[in-house]
């Protein structure tokens, strides 16, 4: 651990020059769709007014390619997937991108957006991805910094925030997840344990905060420009101004051809996308419908910091709690009941206009094996979903805790086929507005990150939410 202020303010100073204009412009002109694979629905914590798909056949992937809007979120929700499961869908949606972007005339670019604490199907999902393209040599581009969330990557080693300190990720909870746990902070070292050797720690290329900071972007094209195919690129980066630099440098290469295969957070997407920040955050006006009924919390996650979150939206408000008991519902005995209790409850609270959280209970059952581990949540996660699609009436918010959580609550129990991006209620906290094809037409979906926010993020949001609206 290591002091975070302190840290920071002994490195060099950030590149002066404000790149994000030349960024936005180069994109404009260049024509090329981006197209960002998401693991999971928080990805569009960073961006605005974009559009995300829930499904991937050709036709629908056809009719985003042409529209105008610079690029598209594909939710494949991998990281709830086996990886055999995660390998196929990719192979499946990378080959069905390459026959769209040949049926359009319209080059498209990838980018597969992960977790920023390193959880996830990599590089399993992205080499299926790239081989049904025609990409399978392209070098890996690894790019885990994310602002809004307290991640930074700093002489290699990717760390996550904890008050005023700086933590190594391989010693956090996440590097101790049950499906994607890993050993090393180093992302060199990352790269050699996730493809187990076959690249090594010390022929993955390095783009350093000196690099960017004292060199600026012909110093990043000039170090991207001599990563060879098969190989890995990782980057260094604590601010936004940093990944302009970087992304400045990018440009450069790839307008000379160099490309890449890229594995990265959600702040590299909004600026490789040429998103201009929106001004401040969407209020209660903005997020919460006409109505009596009450408001609803959905959460799954399991993560230490969910469960400090829900704790203190227990303690400080006076939201109706709905506990799921996990072991009843991974009993077959007693899956229905459970289930049939919930959705009774549920239904009572949100039409007496109750503020409702519905949480499974936090022992977390783990499996065997990460594949085992995989299928508890898909079951827990399923049952929750069961109970969301026997909602009697359409709550006045819907905010969904938890990567697996939030991806099936929209798919699978709100029917949604296509949303767009209002923006973010809170940092790295997306906001969608769902389509006409879903349950609840034009409703807002506030998309809450299990990894993200302080202890009484929950409760803010329920506060900003509840009448009369902040």
């Amino acid at each position: 651990m290591i002091n975070k202020a302190d840290t920071f303010k002994a490195l060099p100073p950030e590149w002066p020059e404000d790149l994000l204009p030349s960024i936005c412009n180069q994109i404009e002109k260049a024509k090329i769709k981006i197209v960002i694979l998401d693991d999971d629905p928080t990805g569009t914590q960073t961006v605005h007014n974009l559009p995300v798909l829930t499904v991937w056949d050709t036709d629908s992937l056809k009719g985003e390619l042409i529209n105008k809007d610079p690029a598209l979120f594909i939710l494949t929700n991998s990281r709830g997937l086996t990886r055999k499961e995660a390998c196929g869908l990719g192979s499946q949606i990378g080959l069905n991108l390459k026959l769209a972007a040949k049926a359009t005339g319209i080059p498209i670019s990838v980018i597969s957006r992960s977790d920023s604490t390193l959880r996830g199907h990599f590089p399993h999902e992205v080499d299926e991805m790239a081989s049904a393209m025609g990409d399978g040599d392209l070098p890996y581009l690894i790019c885990p910094f994310f602002l809004e969330g307290g991640r930074f990557t700093l002489n290699n080693i990717h760390y996550v925030a904890d008050g005023d300190f700086l933590v190594p990720a391989a010693q956090t909870a996440y590097a101790r997840d049950a499906s994607f746990g890993f050993n090393h902070s180093n992302l060199c070292s990352w790269i050699e344990e996730k493809t187990q050797g076959r690249i090594r720690a010390d022929k993955v290329r390095v783009v350093s905060l000196d690099d960017i900071r004292k060199k600026g972007p012909a110093r990043v094209a000039e170090i991207l420009m001599t990563v060879p195919h098969k190989s890995a690129c990782i980057v260094n980066a604590v601010s936004y101004n940093d990944i302009n630099v970087f992304v400045a440098g990018l440009l450069t290469a790839g307008a000379k051809g160099k490309r890449f295969l890229y594995r990265t957070a959600a702040s590299f997407v909004r600026v490789r996308t040429g998103i201009v920040p929106r001004p401040g955050f969407l209020s209660g006006k903005d997020l919460v419908s006409d109505g009596s009924m009450g408001g609803l919390f959905i959460v799954g996650s399991h993560v230490p910091k969910t469960t400090a979150q829900v704790n203190a939206l227990l303690d400080r408000t006076n939201i109706c709690p709905i506990e799921v008991n996990v072991e009843k519902i991974l009993a077959a005995h007693s899956r229905n009941k459970e289930i049939q209790m919930a959705t009774t409850t549920l239904n009572t609270a949100l039409k007496n206009g109750r503020d409702t959280v519905m949480f499974t209970s936090r022992n977390l059952v783990a499996g065997k094996d990460s594949d085992k581990s995989l299928k508890i949540s898909q079951t827990v996660s399923s049952s929750l979903i069961e109970i969301v699609k026997g909602l009697g009436c359409a709550p006045r918010y819907l905010v969904a805790k938890g990567g697996i959580t939030s991806s099936d609550v929209a798919t699978k129990g709100l029917r949604v086929k296509r949303a767009r991006v209002l923006g973010q209620v809170l940092p790295g906290v997306p906001v969608w507005k769902l389509g006409q094809e879903s349950a609840y037409p034009g409703m807002s979906y506030i998309i809450f990150p299990g990894n993200v926010g302080n202890e009484d993020a929950l409760v803010v949001i329920q506060q900003k939410l509840s009448r009369p609206y902040n």
